[in-house]
């Protein structure tokens, strides 16, 4: 029987191969999203300094509160908004966009819009 890798070290390849093409700097840091099955995670990154700048998540209280699920589309857009909010008081407006080795659909790209409609240029 043939046994099948499983979908977490798949999107970990995924994910290397991403890496390999891109790197944040201070100028232009990289978005990085990471999705579990209970929240969603967003940091803005700068590789070279190995500093993460801004995050957001699910996680924070005061976002939690605002929050029905902190697992659904809806969740991800305010972790987008919050998350852009955060790195242009930082005066960070241009980034990468780092998706993890997601596909780049439902929670990934409600993210990453909301982030654009923030402010943030990518």
């Amino acid at each position: 029987m043939v046994s099948k890798e499983s979908r977490q070290e798949i999107r970990a390849k995924k994910h290397m191969k991403i890496r390999k093409r891109f790197s944040g700097t201070a100028e232009r840091p990289r978005l990085a999203v990471f999705r579990s099955n209970n929240h969603v995670y967003a940091q803005v990154i700068d590789d070279v300094a190995g500093k993460t700048l801004v995050s957001a998540s699910t996680l924070e209280k005061d976002i939690k509160a605002e929050l029905k699920n902190t697992d659904d589309i809806d969740a991800a857009t305010k972790i987008g908004d919050v998350v852009a909010k955060r790195a242009l008081e930082k005066g960070i407006k241009a980034v990468v966009f780092d998706r993890g080795g997601y596909i780049y659909h439902g929670k990934v790209e409600a993210l990453a819009e909301a982030a654009r409609k923030a402010g943030l240029e990518f």
